[in-house]
């Protein structure tokens, strides 16, 4: 700072100047927040202020020091650039190209529909990963990652509307997919931070189907975290989009995770209900109309059914429970890894409760190895199955089979 002949508050006004150019309206930080980052304090500052600092410094923000929120750093840093360092520099850098910026540079670019489709396809690449794996933490910081991408990208030139709000989408596509990997990771802080990002991002785009994923994620997230009042609200939202009424399949999703919340809330008919008329719709949809990736990725009649299993488990109406889990299996498509293990658990639990503990064993055993040790939902519906196992056949072969079958995941984890 002495170097440049910059105050704390003169950097705090280059990046509040920074965000105005963002959002359209200037940002508040001043003297101390420039401290806060400098001491450490504010280690991942919120998106806006990161997206200010990178324009500012030409640097990404975990190149200036900053570290996300629970998390690691993801390799180890040279002494001479902890991040401590990188803060004290961060406002050196800040003030030089504060500087620069005030010179005749080059003309813009300008941004166009083929870099939209160009992110397009690294989320394609991120639905692929997630119906792989599901729930990683690599998934949801390379969401993240691509959602800022898309930000940078509206600021680096120039654009018509149309690309503006496309990227606004392309923005908010991700954000949600970095939202939905934590829900299905049971990062639930952070899968809330994520929320908030992506619905203000999708109502800067205009796209009811972005609005439409977020809040039916948020809905999914609430029935996961035992709040079935805010799931049916979340979720309402979403059925309450015009483009429910437009196109039957949307409209079937959303009756079908409502479904699943009346079944965590315990409440027998209006599950039934929801479940009749997803299926209804679901009839009237037209397979060939167009729709986005994320939707024709995975809704059909196996999610349904999935969908369903969850909802007759929770109910304790475990033979209809079953038959949708089976129904659910036989139709699922090969890439869908992560829902087959879902199901697959769901079905041991569903056959255990019946009393048919060697089916249920042999259908837990089916479960890979790699989503039993590292999904996060699988891996605590393994665990309680475990243990309801171990309360209704103690001493049993079926469950030292099943001892035996989990020690050796530990081994090969």
């Amino acid at each position: 700072m002495k170097n440049h002949g910059y105050s704390s508050n003169l950097l705090a006004e280059a990046v509040n100047t920074a965000i105005g150019q963002l959002t359209g309206r200037p940002g508040g930080h001043d003297g101390s927040s420039v401290r806060d980052w400098k001491s450490g304090r504010v280690r991942w500052p919120k998106a806006v202020t990161r997206q200010a600092l990178e324009i500012v410094t030409g640097l990404p923000a975990a190149e200036l020091g900053f570290v996300p929120r629970g998390r690691a750093q993801s390799a180890p840093v040279p002494q001479q650039e902890d991040p401590d360092m990188k803060r004290r520099n961060l406002v050196g850098g800040i003030a030089a190209a504060a500087a620069v910026a005030a010179a005749p540079g080059t003309a813009p670019r300008r941004i166009g529909m083929s870099d939209v489709e160009r992110l397009q396809g690294r989320f394609a690449e991120i639905i692929a990963s997630d119906h792989r794996h599901g729930g990683q933490l690599g998934i949801e910081q390379r969401a993240a990652a691509l959602a800022d991408e898309a930000l940078n990208l509206q600021n680096s030139g120039t654009a018509t509307q149309r690309v503006r709000s496309s990227l606004y989408a392309c923005a908010a596509s991700f954000r949600s997919s970095a939202m939905w990997a934590a829900i299905d990771g049971r990062r639930y802080d952070e899968a809330q931070r994520h929320m908030r990002e992506a619905q203000a991002l999708a109502e800067m785009s205009g796209d009811q189907a972005i609005k439409f994923r977020i809040w039916s994620h948020a809905g999914t997230m609430y029935r996961h975290l035992g709040r079935p009042g805010d799931a049916l609200a979340a979720n309402d939202v979403a059925r309450s989009l015009h483009l429910t009424r437009r196109d039957p399949l949307f409209a079937s999703l959303g009756l079908a995770r409502q479904g699943a919340i009346h079944g965590a809330a315990q409440d027998r008919t209006s599950a039934r209900r929801a479940f009749d008329q997803a299926q209804g719709a679901l009839d009237r949809a037209d397979p060939e109309a167009p729709r986005p990736l994320w939707l024709t990725a995975f809704y059909d009649q196996a999610e349904l059914n999935s969908l369903a299993l969850s909802a007759h488990l929770a109910l304790g109406e475990y033979p209809t429970a079953e038959a949708h889990a089976h129904q659910c299996l036989s139709a699922l498509r090969p890439y869908m890894a992560r829902s087959r293990a879902i199901a697959t658990t769901r079905l041991a639990h569903a056959q255990l409760a019946q009393g048919d503990a060697d089916a249920a064993v042999a259908s837990a055993m089916m479960v890979p190895t790699s989503a039993a040790t590292q999904h996060a939902r699988v891996s605590r519906m393994l665990q309680e199955f475990g243990a309801a196992l171990r309360a209704t056949a103690r001493g049993s072969s079926t469950l030292q089979i099943w001892t035996e079958h989990t020690a050796a995941w530990r081994t090969s984890a």
